[in-house]
């Protein structure tokens, strides 16, 4: 093992996925070092961070933050403070970090994986939206330039894990594994009395406000499933979906002879966190162990696509390619925000959604710049939507 440590380069470091990967840092001292930490807004969590673990960088994407961040720091000369989106694009170029994780919520992470992928930068993908918006243009980079992709969501990390030493060996199908979220088994007439508190309430996982809501309402599935395409270069038709109320297998490959190959492990995130910081070597940890004693019964049910129409409308957008899942992407982050404001109730975020994909202009091969164009047109389109009550 080498005795040099990596160099990580944490962009969303105050969020669910930022913090675990600070756990994860932490429990494993000397293999990692921190070189560049980032949030949005929480200034006073990033200034923590920031003098915890002295990082050459940290950016603040929320400009009238940066005084206060730069003045918390002014007697740490080491670290440069930056502010904004286009501080965050730089610094994820910068030569000093072997692999840049992206934890970054929703579109803002796609223009900083390009930079730096187009650095050279080996990326371990939390941010699903980078390959959902622009799945084919970041394949392609990454091909182009030789860098490493490494799955951090939970699903696609055990597809990842399935994968290893199976080069040689054609992927049949993949079977994403979702939990079904708190609603499990409702109808469309009980999903319409949901509230926001009942939809951030996760029965497994503990995730930011905006991953839960998608959770609750299938559309997490369904970008998983947009995600897997491209990681796993996969046809439309080798993606399954399956509900698994306990979240202990995280998902399968079904191979050419029929074989299936499954990865499970209690729903912590820490642990595909550490695979994808520490792969190729499967580091030593003190995480809870599975039992099969305590979970005697593993179930698993068809989703119901008519309750949960966003895993119909994922799968529509997958087949129909363009920037179809870009529009869906950015209609459903204004329709979250939308009902975390109690603007617009649940089955309404579906209707925004559905709504925006009939309205926005469809480019069949678009460019990094039309991808740009399309999230703000869909942004446009899906507030107007929702200004109207959709």
């Amino acid at each position: 093992m080498s005795t040099t440590p990596k160099r990580v380069s944490l962009l969303g470091s105050t969020g669910s996925i930022g913090t675990q990967a600070l756990d994860v840092v932490r429990a494993q001292p000397g293999r990692f070092q921190v070189t560049a930490l980032s949030a949005q807004s929480n200034a006073e969590l990033l200034i923590a961070q920031a003098r915890e673990f002295r990082p050459a960088a940290v950016v603040i994407g929320d400009e009238a933050k940066y005084q206060q961040v730069r003045e918390a720091l002014a007697n740490q000369p080491e670290t440069e403070v930056l502010a904004g989106a286009a501080a965050l694009t730089e610094v994820a170029a910068r030569p000093d970090a072997d692999v840049v994780l992206t934890a970054m919520v929703g579109y803002a992470g796609l223009l900083p994986t390009v930079a730096a992928i187009r650095a050279g930068k080996d990326i371990a993908l939390a941010n699903k939206e980078t390959l959902v918006v622009a799945g084919q243009l970041i394949t392609g980079l990454v091909q182009e330039h030789g860098v490493q992709l490494l799955p951090v969501d939970s699903e696609h990390s055990a597809i990842f894990q399935c994968l290893v030493g199976e080069e040689q060996n054609p992927i049949e199908k993949i079977i994403l594994t979702a939990s079904g979220g708190p609603f499990r088994g409702r109808t469309r007439e009980q999903l319409a009395q949901v509230t926001k508190a009942q939809a951030l309430k996760h029965p497994n996982w503990d995730m930011g406000a905006k991953i839960t809501i998608d959770s609750a309402s299938l559309m997490n599935k369904g970008l998983e499933v947009i995600e897997a395409k491209w990681l796993f270069n996969l046809r439309d038709e080798q993606i399954d979906v399956v509900v698994h109320p306990q979240s202990i297998i995280h998902s399968l490959v079904q191979f050419e002879d029929g074989s299936l190959k499954a990865q499970l492990g209690l729903p912590d995130m820490k642990l595909p966190i550490q695979y994808a910081l520490g792969y190729p070597q499967r580091l030593t940890n003190n995480f809870p162990r599975f039992s099969f004693l305590e979970y005697p019964q593993l179930t698993f049910e068809q989703p119901d696509t008519t309750a949960f129409r966003n895993l119909a409308l994922a799968f529509e957008a997958l087949k129909r390619g363009g920037n179809a899942a870009c529009i869906l992407n950015a209609a459903n982050e204004i329709a979250v925000a939308a009902f975390l404001r109690d603007e617009i109730g649940f089955l309404e975020m579906s209707d925004v959604v559905e709504s925006s994909l009939a309205r926005v202009s469809y480019l069949a091969t678009p460019s990094l710049d039309d991808y740009v164009l399309t999230d703000q047109e869909t942004r446009r389109v899906a507030r107007e939507l929702i200004g109207t009550r959709v």
